[in-house]
């Protein structure tokens, strides 16, 4: 599938999966997986089922690592470094700010050749934002291109809400830096190249993940 055709089957599924259950979830419809406090909901499940049957489609032989089928089964995990095609899928990015009625979550897959993403979709639904990535082309907020010069020069102010979010704030310098504990693939493969490709960088440093605004990645 091209770019623009992954990008159009995102926003269809989760217009089919997700946002109808936008402030509209039922006790019913959510639960806590290995954690208390982390949550999944019937949106999460149904709209990775989709996507994964999707790509599988279009992609015969590709692995499909989604977040939900990681949990039901953590082994599927072990493959995604050495796959010479791969997917990861975060139906919901941000499930805690989507239960909660926020608009401040995102649909977000990576593809990988080798082990190396090469290209990247993050879709944020209720702010209608679509950033794309492709490794060594660019990144892209809705068609328009993102670059070091996008940022300027602003307070690096940090950034903590959820991957879906943080990163396109970091990639058009509208947050300075983020650092993540929690490292898991579908959360920061896709925003990670789309951070570099905009000119920032993702760094790991004493057990945490860094991340860094063009801004922030420029000397003084």
């Amino acid at each position: 599938m091209d770019t623009d055709a992954v990008l159009d089957l995102v926003r269809e599924v989760v217009a089919e999966h997700v946002t109808p259950r936008f402030g509209h979830l039922t006790s019913a419809d959510v639960s806590s997986k290995r954690r208390p406090g982390d949550l999944v909901t019937v949106a999460d499940r149904e709209a990775e089922v989709a996507l994964a049957a999707a790509l599988r489609a279009a992609h015969p032989g590709a692995l499909v690592v989604g977040e939900e089928a990681v949990s039901a089964d953590p082994a599927l995990l072990r493959g995604l470094p050495t796959a010479d095609h791969a997917f990861t899928v975060d139906p919901v990015d941000g499930t805690r700010h989507f239960v909660a009625g926020s608009p401040d979550h995102a649909t977000m897959l990576a593809e990988l050749r080798h082990g190396v993403t090469v290209r990247s979709w993050i879709w944020q639904p209720q702010h209608e934002r679509a950033y794309v990535a492709e490794r060594g082309s660019g990144a892209w907020a809705d068609g328009v291109r993102l670059t070091s010069g996008t940022a300027g020069r602003r307070p690096l102010r940090p950034t903590g809400t959820c991957c879906g979010v943080d990163y396109p704030r970091l990639a058009s310098g509208q947050a300075g830096w983020a650092a993540y504990v929690k490292q898991k693939p579908w959360d920061h493969l896709p925003g990670g190249l789309l951070l570099t490709e905009a000119g920032g960088r993702v760094r790991r440093r004493a057990g945490l993940l860094l991340a860094l605004s063009p801004s922030a990645s420029r000397p003084a």
